[in-house]
């Protein structure tokens, strides 16, 4: 998959694209369901997939709130790759681009950049300057310069439409089983392994501290499965500012069951399968080692009896 970083590094396509347009941070089950639309619908046409996104996420740019990304843009670069997107091109939503007009936007980035003849979007799309263009606008823009317009409507969830909001939100909270739901896969934190104070050595429990750049690390204690390399361990993660120790900088501590290698400086990916406690603080040590036995024997036979898949 071809990624190209700003309009200034896009050289002119061989051929004629078909294009999605979003920030798809998640590519929970509502993009998934735009891009594979875009894939088939580039094959049927003999057209190159193309997907415009935005990094950072508009409302850091234009600041208008704090957004808490569900992925890194490596991770949805990577989840794009595994879709068949052909080429993503990545563009800053900065002043100067949200200031061009619908009619700007659909003739000189629809169609003179990215030589779109089928656009694939969802249903909310929004677009121009005060995100005044909607769908009717880019269809009557789309009979104007050559191109067709889908709209897919949103896919729900238990009754629910998702939407990245929503899944942020339920991380946040905690919500695991509902969030991986909307993903349509286990919630995924990738990081770096760091030396730490070494704490859950000194009571039998050695962990993984976890340095990370995913922005959502929802608190907690967690069934989780601790990707190394191409091979997965079951294993159980604590989000939180340990408390017992009289701490407050936030870590990620991650035991993995009956691992007993080295992996300081490792990259180590987090898949969250189900929160089973909140993190709290205990009296002393060996209350909270007795607390981590039984949260390990539960983990134990969790994945002895049931190990989950979507």
């Amino acid at each position: 998959m071809r990624v190209i970083y700003s309009f200034k590094n896009l050289s002119p396509l061989a051929k004629n694209s078909a294009l999605a347009i979003g920030n798809f941070d998640g590519l929970h089950l509502g993009h998934q369901k735009i891009l594979k639309f875009l894939v088939q619908k580039a094959r049927e046409k003999g057209l190159f997939s193309f997907v415009l996104t935005f990094s950072p996420h508009p409302e850091k740019i234009l600041g208008k709130g704090n957004v808490n990304m569900i992925q890194t843009l490596p991770q949805r670069l990577e989840g794009m790759k595994k879709i068949g997107i052909q080429a993503v091109l990545i563009t800053p939503f900065d002043q100067k681009f949200s200031s061009l007009s619908g009619r700007r936007f659909a003739q000189e980035v629809i169609v003179n950049c990215l030589k779109a003849k089928e656009v694939i979007v969802g249903e909310n799309f929004r677009f121009g300057k005060s995100r005044k263009g909607d769908i009717c606008a880019l269809r009557r823009f789309g009979l104007k310069f050559g191109f067709h317009v889908h709209s897919l409507p949103p896919v729900k969830k238990n009754g629910k439409i998702v939407s990245s909001s929503l899944i942020r939100n339920l991380l946040q909270k905690g919500k695991i089983e509902e969030a991986n739901a909307m993903l349509g896969r286990f919630y995924e934190i990738e990081g770096k392994v760091i030396k730490g104070e070494a704490r859950g050595k000194t009571i039998g429990y050695p962990t993984a501290n976890i340095q990370t750049e995913n922005e959502i690390t929802p608190a907690g204690v967690f069934l989780t499965r601790a990707q190394i390399g191409s091979q997965s361990f079951p294993s159980l993660t604590n989000v939180g500012v340990r408390p017992t120790f009289k701490r407050k900088k936030k870590t990620i501590e991650s035991y993995i069951i009956d691992f007993k290698k080295n992996l300081y400086g490792q990259k180590v990916k987090i898949h969250f399968l189900k929160k089973i406690r909140k993190e709290r603080k205990f009296k002393n040590v060996k209350s909270l080692s007795l607390q981590i036995q039984q949260d390990l024997q539960l983990a134990k036979n969790y994945f002895l009896d049931f190990f989950p898949e979507i």
